[in-house]
This record gives structure tokens, sequence and C-alpha cells, in this order.
């Protein structure tokens, strides 16, 4: 099976590309360097005819950045997936598309499943949600993964929002379950495997760490891991931006657990590499195909 990987200058295209690369497919890369002013038209021009799967690595998981520039992100959340998988459908190919919690509006008291309807109030969520029904539509052949929050994200926020301060703010009525980064790659490559093994389950899927947690708890947590914060003290409150995140993101996991063996991990773990990919978000390896605008 020929797979291509599309990403951009972020760190997750290239750990997704170094997870493929360690097994037997033939892996190709497709760099798409300004995903926001790219020409939709020139994609199908770096395609290779013989891919079986595309996994578009673009992972928009900052609903702050979306209602700042909405058209920006309507290219990477739905302008790109659609050209991709109008281009697949009549080509026999496949495509495995990121997605993540906002498309749901936080108002269940329970975890989402990946049959609840999506219902999101930012703009991030609203492209996310419309490329996912279109994609049911236009592709057979997909896969849809839903995450929750980036800890990546998380880090990098709470380490702008504490320059020069040293007192931080965060809600404990937001809950949801933070993934990180190089956690996200162990699951994709799982997928891409049992779909080189010719597993035939199409459809949508949900992946986020085993802990579930609120922002003002997960905010308490990276400031103990990382001594760059040591003085800096969390406290219970709403920020302004916390208007665009929904205040239940957490995600059941058991449909990727019982189809591909997909576990969670503690993304505890992973706290401390998750801030170094932070300091370096723009290291990746050469690609042999790139689109440029």
């Amino acid at each position: 099976m020929n797979v291509l990987v599309v990403h951009d200058y972020g760190p997750l295209g290239r750990l997704v590309l170094e997870s493929l690369r360690e097994t037997s497919l033939p892996i190709r890369p497709l760099l798409i360097s300004k995903p926001d002013g790219v020409d939709i038209s020139a994609l199908e021009d770096w395609i290779p005819e013989d891919t079986d799967l595309i996994v578009n690595t673009f992972w928009h998981n900052d609903p702050e950045q979306a209602e700042r520039d909405p058209e920006a992100i309507r290219q990477w959340t739905f302008s790109i997936p659609m050209a991709l998988a109008e281009y697949a459908r009549g080509r026999d190919m496949a495509l495995l598309q990121l997605s993540t919690c906002y498309v749901f509006d936080g108002r269940k008291q329970s975890a989402y499943i990946t049959s609840n309807p999506g219902q999101p109030f930012s703009q991030l969520g609203n492209w996310q949600w419309e490329s996912e029904q279109a994609l049911r539509t236009v592709l057979p052949r997909h896969m849809i993964l839903r995450t929750g929050w980036s800890l990546d994200r998380f880090i990098r926020k709470i380490s702008e929002s504490t320059k020069g301060a040293t007192q931080l703010e965060l809600s404990s009525r937001h809950r949801g379950q933070p993934v990180a980064m190089k956690d996200l790659a162990r699951v994709i490559r799982a997928l891409v495997m049992q779909i080189d093994c010719g597993a035939e389950v199409w459809g949508t899927y949900q992946y986020a760490g085993a802990e579930e947690i609120s922002q003002y708890e997960l905010g308490q947590a990276i400031v103990n891991a990382l001594p760059a914060l040591e003085d800096v003290h969390v406290v219970d409150g709403v920020p302004a931006w916390a208007r665009l995140e929904p205040e239940n993101t957490t995600l059941g996991c058991i449909k990727i657990r019982n189809t591909f063996g997909v576990k969670q991990l503690p993304w505890r773990n992973r706290l401390k590499e998750e801030s170094q990919l932070a300091a370096h978000p723009t290291e990746v390896a050469s690609p042999d195909r790139k689109v440029t605008t």
C-alpha cells in the first residue's frame, strides 16, 4: 500500500512521517508550505497516481486563531480535505482526516461518542463539522479521527500567558482530555497499518489521552512539570478566551480500542517531551514533494 502524508511545517507531520517510515510501507511526503494560500486546483498534480491512502496531518486545534482568520482556517479544515477527498473518490484512494472535539458544544454531561451529532459554536468547530459531513458524502473509503485537546497548544498558551506574570487564570469548569503529538502519531500509524492489512473499517473514530482533567488542573500539571514556570501560581477562573471552549470535550474512545486495539495512554508522561516540541515547532524532515503558493 502506497501512503501519501500531507503535512505543513508543523511537528505532527514530521512525527507521522518518522513513525510510518519505521514500517515496510512505501511512504511519500507532500509538504504544503502555506496551507491558507495554496492553489487547490494544483494539488492533483502532486498526488502520485499509485497512491492508495492519503494521510492528511493538518491538525487545527486552536479556536481562537480560527476566529481571528476564519477564511484561512476554512482552507485548512474544509477546502483542502474536500479537494483531497474529491480527487481520491474517482481513483480508488482512501483518506485519513483529522478533526477535533470542538465539533461538540460541551453541553452533554457524559463523554461524547462517535455517533453523537456535532453542534459546534466556534468557527473552528463549524468548519470541522462541515468537513466531516461532506467527507462522509463524498468519499465512502474515509477515516475521520477526532482528537481531544492539543497538549502542545496548552503548553504554548500557558507559557506565553505567563511571560512577565506570576498568576495564571484557568477554568475548573472546562473538562477534557489532552493528547500529545507523538501519541497521536502512534495512533495514526496503528490505523494505517490496519488499513494495510485489508481492514475495511471506514468511518469516524475518536482518540484522546487516558485521563480526563479540567483546564485548571491541566495548567497546574504543566506549571509543575516545567522549571521555567515554577514561580507561576494557577488560580481557578474563566479567562476571556475560554468563551470558545466547550465545557465538556471528553471523548469516548472505546470504538477505536475495540476496532484497532488502540489503547489510551497517559498524556502526563509526554509533558516534558511535548514542551520541547512546542519550543521547536517548525523542524521538519526534508520532503521530496512540495506544493508552494
